[in-house]
């Protein structure tokens, strides 16, 4: 689909995110590929998105967004105007959750605390502490948005694809995430979760992400060769067990 206007920006974060609507009437956040992060952040973005709905997680839809540079021509504001001029082709939609606001540090009743805990260690996200907690109460329900600082392993992929072990050994810390004083249940959620992800389940994860974001590396030149190595250090994590919080396994 692609963007058939610009709407506002939204300020909040670095990468400067904006609301547009596109030409199927829907109305998106838009992460732009022309972003200082570059498209590894919208990749981390839709493989997250996926994990984070296979195990049972709410998180608004993905779907790319085709961006014609000439909509810059109607924006007043120049710092937009760069960012549009510098993402043209497929940038990442998610859902606009109208009404949403932000989490405010009581969980809705029966929302999934420690399973949200568990895909932030699993994909060893840095950015779920209380000064951006990235998440949104839509409709009484706990939505987990904004997952681009997760995989930072593919941050180092400019020389080639790095050692999966590297990764499915590395630990992570529980500590200044919102739902630390959660990870009693991370033993339990651990369990449950494991049954719900393998091989296919990853592969399938990953066909979701467009080609034309996944830039080839020395090692992994093509879009499939990409996709095989996220899946293998995805697995590679899965099959470990170091990387949950310590004191907790």
């Amino acid at each position: 689909m692609s963007v058939t206007r610009y709407v506002t920006p939204l300020r909040e974060g670095g990468s400067l995110p904006g609301i547009v609507e596109a030409d199927d009437l829907g109305t998106y956040v838009c992460k732009f590929r022309g972003a200082g992060q570059g498209v590894r952040v919208l990749v981390a973005e839709v493989i997250v998105a996926g994990l984070a709905e296979r195990i049972g997680l709410r998180t608004p839809r993905t779907v790319a967004l085709d961006l014609d540079p000439q909509i810059a021509r109607y924006e007043a504001d120049e710092e937009v105007q760069d960012l549009l001029n510098a993402s043209p082709g497929l940038n990442l939609g998610t859902d606009f959750l109208p009404g949403a606001f932000g989490f405010d540090g009581e969980p809705p009743e029966g929302a999934e605390t420690a399973r949200v805990l568990w895909l932030d260690a699993f994909t060893a996200n840095v950015d779920r502490t209380w000064r951006n907690p990235n998440l949104l109460v839509w409709h009484g329900d706990l939505w987990v948005i904004d997952h681009g600082a997760c995989l930072y392993f593919h941050h180092g992929w400019s020389a080639g694809v790095s050692d999966p072990a590297r990764f499915a050994a590395q630990p992570w810390s529980a500590e200044g995430h919102v739902f630390v004083d959660h990870a009693r249940d991370l033993d339990r959620v651990d369990a449950e979760v494991r049954e719900l992800l393998n091989t296919e389940v990853l592969t399938d994860v990953l066909d979701q992400v467009p080609d034309e974001w996944l830039e080839g590396v020395p090692g992994a030149t093509s879009p499939e060769a990409l996709r095989a190595a996220y899946v293998e250090f995805l697995q590679a994590r899965l099959e470990a067990r170091q990387w949950l919080p310590q004191g907790v396994s």
